[in-house]
């Protein structure tokens, strides 16, 4: 029985823990809280994040070094705001090379990095092009009870993506590889703002005709960001693309579906992230993709629209309204256009 080790004991570490264990893998399951640990260890339960029984091959530690000690690879399912502070504390630890596989949808704001950009910076042993991402669209409560999920793992480490794609397959969780890191991580963090947009849509009231054009509009200017940053158009259209963005944008198990909800009903942003309870990564990436926008010279009207309700305290209503009066344009100048312009010239 190989060990793995999952650093991150949130709803989407623990059910990527049951799939690993479902595989026949023994797995260190970290969280920084014992009381945490010993409660996945006694009862076999993660209360607080997802309603299930645990398998008893899940093991949960709160001490790091021994959470990681024989394991065959690494999971990193923190929050990205923690990716540095984890990643430094396992320099001190690490003396050998193994697969590490991240699963957290995030950019940095003001540096702008992705997480496998963070993890090769911060990792003395590894660089960037180590790294794999797994995404795609997968709730964990529905992981959780082996529903059927379907996922991307990249990586420029061909290799290293075949060891993820070997670990978490089975018949409830499909994978396949892809070598377009930008795209999948970039689709895996950018659909979370559309996903903040569509619950104000329905906090608002709006009806399904809105959440439809929202979430159109909303691929476009993934797309039109990611391509000029360098991914493939077509990662867009994937599965850590428009399915990620479908199954975020539709669910009540969407956090950031749940924080746009509750702005779109009157709430400001601290209220709802104390209403929350958990983290929103979507909010971070609101202000790294506005970041981004300026700086590339990329229109991103929907997302600069949901920075001016989280940031700048603009009513979702009078946002709306302005992106529903913006000038007369053809629709097909974006995902079209940029497939066009990819495979042709």
């Amino acid at each position: 029985m190989d060990k793995i080790a999952v650093l991150g004991a949130g709803s989407w570490g623990t059910a990527l823990s049951i799939v690993l264990a479902d595989n026949g893998n023994k797995v260190h399951l970290w969280t920084h809280k014992q009381a945490q640990a010993e409660e996945i260890n006694e009862l076999h339960r993660n209360e607080r994040y997802l309603d299930v029984d645990l398998p008893e091959n899940i093991v949960g530690f709160s001490d790091l070094p021994k959470a990681i000690t024989n394991v065959k690879a690494i999971v990193m399912v923190v929050p990205t705001k923690a990716i540095r502070e984890v990643s430094q504390q396992l320099n001190s630890i690490l003396d050998s090379r193994i697969p590490i596989i991240h699963a957290s949808k995030g950019i940095e704001p003001g540096t702008l990095k992705r997480v496998s950009q963070m993890l090769g910076e911060e990792l003395e042993l590894y660089n960037a092009e180590d790294i794999v991402v797994l995404s795609g669209p997968s709730h964990a409560e529905e992981v959780a009870l082996r529903h059927p999920t379907t996922v991307t793992v990249a990586s420029l480490n061909k290799e290293n993506a075949k060891v993820a794609q070997e670990l978490f397959i089975n018949e409830a969780f499909r994978v396949y590889t892809s070598t377009d890191v930008l795209g999948i991580e970039l689709g895996g963090a950018l659909k979370n703002i559309i996903a903040i947009g569509a619950g104000i849509s329905d906090g608002l009231g709006y009806g399904d005709n809105a959440k439809a054009a929202l979430m159109t509009r909303g691929l476009a200017e993934i797309a039109r960001l990611g391509t000029k940053l360098g991914a493939d158009p077509l990662s867009f259209l994937g599965l850590s693309g428009v399915g990620d963005l479908i199954v975020t944008c539709t669910s009540v198990h969407s956090r950031n579906w749940r924080a746009g909800n509750l702005l779109g009903k009157g709430h400001n942003l601290d209220e709802v992230l104390e209403e929350m309870g958990m983290v929103v990564e979507g909010v971070r990436t609101v202000k790294a993709a506005y970041q981004f926008a300026e700086e590339e010279n990329v229109e991103m009207p929907i997302t600069t629209g949901i920075y001016q309700v989280l940031f700048e305290h603009q009513k979702p209503k009078d946002v709306v309204e302005q992106l529903m009066s913006r000038s007369k344009r053809e629709e097909m100048d974006d995902i079209a256009h940029l497939l066009y312009e990819r495979y042709t010239n």
